[in-house]
């Protein structure tokens, strides 16, 4: 067993070989649905950039759950792509831990963001005479910054705990690099305890986050039911923020259960299906909704597509 922790300087990836008679339609695809994220993303974070009108809480946050947006998907897909034209699919172990890391900051941050976007709707509707005094410039670039700084740290104290297992195995069944899917591939059981333990206490804290969003939303719509104008308001700025809270927490559930209680049995196409379903309609959907729904946005990003400003 100690014999193989030396040589571990590379992790193979295994989650394309059912699928590489189709590589090529899925290499297509896949740049397509890459690209398409980008330009929905860079469309809602300039059309913020540029328009003074827009330098609100509200559309801040959003400017910045875009931000994350690219984040994420840059720690995917270009090397999804990559393996999609590759004979054989590896990445360097130090390259493994940096792709888990970026992949679950940004899942975690998206969760930050969306109940730091709750909160603001919720002082907006229900006590909107406060809603300046508590939402300030200051107050909202402390909560920007936790919303990516927290994730980090946390995420990057499960990978460090990752870090200092011995390994047994350099075969990871999986598209990209999943830290408990590495954690598994520990010589010796006993020695993941402590990531067992900080991993668990992680999804409880975010877990958390879920039901602050939920709570937030009781509030609202409690609010919401006695005035036809808040009524009004709720459907335009608290819709598109629902639903992109419940694309999210579907995509990140299905993926969680996946890897800690996902069966071998399954077939190979749908685990991956599942895996990679956070990093492909969250990030896609997200700016579409917003885009489409929030009148200010929907007016400003066809001036913004054809470089148009004010």
């Amino acid at each position: 067993m100690m014999d193989n922790v030396s040589v571990i300087t590379t992790f193979f990836l295994s989650g394309l070989h059912e699928t590489m008679n189709y590589r090529r339609a899925l290499f297509f695809l896949t740049l397509l649905c890459y690209c398409m994220i980008l330009l929905v993303n860079i469309s809602v974070i300039v059309t913020i950039i540029m328009d003074k009108d827009l330098h609100e809480p509200m559309y801040i946050l959003l400017c910045t759950f875009c931000i994350n947006g690219l984040y994420g998907t840059a720690g995917f897909y270009p090397k999804f792509l990559w393996d999609l034209l590759s004979p054989v699919h590896v990445i360097s172990y130090s390259g493994c831990l940096v792709q888990a890391q970026v992949m679950y900051s940004f899942a975690c941050s998206d969760l930050f963001i969306l109940s730091v976007m709750a909160y603001d709707r919720y002082v907006a509707i229900c006590r909107p005479l406060e809603y300046h005094s508590v939402m300030t410039k200051q107050r909202l670039i402390k909560l920007v910054c936790y919303s990516w700084m927290t994730p980090f740290c946390i995420i990057g104290t499960n990978i460090f705990l990752t870090s200092r297992l011995k390994l047994c195995s350099p075969y990871i069944a999986r598209l990209f690099c999943v830290n408990w899917i590495i954690v598994k591939l520990a010589c010796f059981p006993a020695e993941t305890t402590l990531n067992g333990v900080v991993a668990y206490i992680t999804i409880a804290f975010y877990i958390l986050h879920a039901f602050f969003i939920i709570w937030s939303y009781m509030c609202l719509i409690k609010t919401c039911v006695h005035s036809i104008e808040n009524r009004a308001k709720f459907m335009q700025t608290c819709v598109p923020h629902l639903t992109s809270v419940l694309i999210f927490l579907v995509a990140i559930v299905f993926d969680v259960l996946n890897i800690r209680f996902g069966s071998n049995d399954l077939p190979q196409t749908l685990q991956n299906f599942v895996a990679i379903e956070f990093l492909v309609i969250p990030p896609l959907m997200n700016p579409l909704i917003y885009g489409f729904k929030l009148t200010k946005i929907r007016n400003r990003i066809p001036g913004v597509i054809t470089l148009k400003t004010k």
